[in-house]
């Protein structure tokens, strides 16, 4: 009798040890990121600023939709329209939804291009990109 309890104490707990080496393990799915929804200010969609005084030029940039897991990288450069060389460029990363910049160097009466990437951290393949134009009276 004293070795049918034990028997059966033994088959319990091998089937427990074997129940749990079966179970499915985490992390071979990653869940897929939702897709960056980011917001300007200025409007970044093409749209002209009207000419302003200067010298410094505020922007703010908005993450709209969930942050990913390991943030964004958020990318600015500031060249004359027709031009290769930038004047200012910024890259910074961010967990935060609401980015505020400030652009500064700009020349007067020269029309400007401001091209924004924001990409994520985690997936390099999730980004947005967005640009206006501006000038300096």
């Amino acid at each position: 009798m004293k070795w049918l309890k034990y028997g059966l104490l033994l088959s319990v707990i091998l089937s427990v040890f074997v129940l749990a080496g079966c179970q499915k393990k985490g992390g071979g799915n990653v869940p897929s990121e939702e897709n960056l929804v980011v917001e300007t200010l200025p409007v970044s969609n093409g749209h002209v600023e009207t000419p302003a005084p200067g010298p410094n030029f505020p922007l703010k940039i908005t993450i709209k939709s969930a942050m990913p897991p390991s943030g964004v990288k958020i990318d600015i450069t500031v060249k004359p329209d027709g031009g290769t060389v930038s004047f200012f460029t910024k890259s910074v990363t961010s967990s935060s939804a609401v980015n505020d910049f400030s652009i500064t160097g700009t020349t007067a009466g020269a029309v400007n291009v401001v091209d924004i990437t924001v990409t994520s951290v985690s997936k390099a393949s999730n980004q947005w990109k967005g640009n206006y134009k501006y000038s300096r009276k």
